[in-house]
């Protein structure tokens, strides 16, 4: 009964508002050594803490390993925990790219869809919405989650690239082997298109667990320099609000994509 409890609080978890809750990506380890494995955990929840759930192909449309050009999907077990556990047995930077189904809520107060629209810099949301004759008393909004990991194995040698993903943050140097005393460059992308003037939002997770949160925005060419130190890892988040044409009432009438980059700045 334990375990039943445990799995219905994670997918409830999982399907969660989204302006509640980010979704990450979590090696146990963002450095291994070639022939070990690379494990990592799929975590929901806010300020970098929250429950990891375990591998269920129901839950995502996509999940790949990407090194040197060559994409190789994860084979799970059904209920692996953490969900990635695979030997990566060729030195370099590996990225892990993670897409899950499509999501859905339900709005019935307007104030908490403002709120969240505020916080993620959505522009005239709520014109946006009133414009479109919209109920502001229940509406839905789809979501999906884009979501991409960095670990180095041996060298770490290699950079990170487009992963052909709706929305996504590619890295634009390698944490592990470049100099990131002016930060770290990363592209947001919206259909394979830079996102000029985004914001995203970065998360500083500091040794004790303690997280910092900061706020950036891209560049015309959809480039953000993110400051980042030595020991620390990040999440980097920039979201894309989209309308969509209902069907019917019951159909959604917003989507959001999040676009997610999690990676680590070694010590020195």
């Amino acid at each position: 009964m334990r375990t039943l409890l445990t799995r219905l609080a994670a997918v409830a978890l999982l399907a969660a508002p989204a302006s509640a809750h980010e979704l990450w990506i979590e090696p146990r380890d963002y450095q291994v050594a070639p022939g070990e494995q690379v494990m990592a955990d799929i975590h929901v929840g806010e300020l970098m803490d929250g429950p990891s759930y375990a591998y269920l192909p129901r839950d995502f449309r996509r999940f790949d390993l990407v090194q040197n050009g060559t994409v190789t999907p994860v084979q799970g077990r059904m209920g692996d925990r953490p969900a990635l556990q695979k030997t990566v047995d060729t030195p370099g930077l590996v990225s892990v790219v993670y897409v899950t189904r499509d999501l859905s809520l339900t709005y019935t107060k307007f104030e908490k869809f403002l709120k969240f629209a505020r916080h993620k810099d959505f522009g005239d949301a709520e014109g946006a919405h009133k414009a479109r004759g919209l109920s502001t008393e229940k509406f839905r909004e789809q979501y999906v989650r884009y979501a991409k990991s960095l670990v180095a194995v041996g060298d770490g040698a290699g950079a990170d690239g487009e992963a052909g993903m709706e929305t996504e943050i590619v890295a634009l140097a390698n944490p592990y082997t470049d100099d990131l005393t002016d930060g770290m460059p990363v592209k947001v992308l919206y259909q394979g298109a830079p996102r000029g003037d985004a914001q995203v939002e970065l998360f500083t997770k500091f040794a004790d667990d303690t997280v910092v949160v900061t706020l950036h925005r891209t560049d015309a060419d959809g480039v953000a320099i993110l400051p980042v130190a030595p020991g620390q890892s990040y999440l980097a988040d920039a979201v894309v609000l989209r309308p969509l044409d209902p069907a019917d009432d019951k159909a959604p009438v917003w989507e959001t994509l999040w676009a997610s980059l999690t990676f680590a700045v070694p010590a020195r």
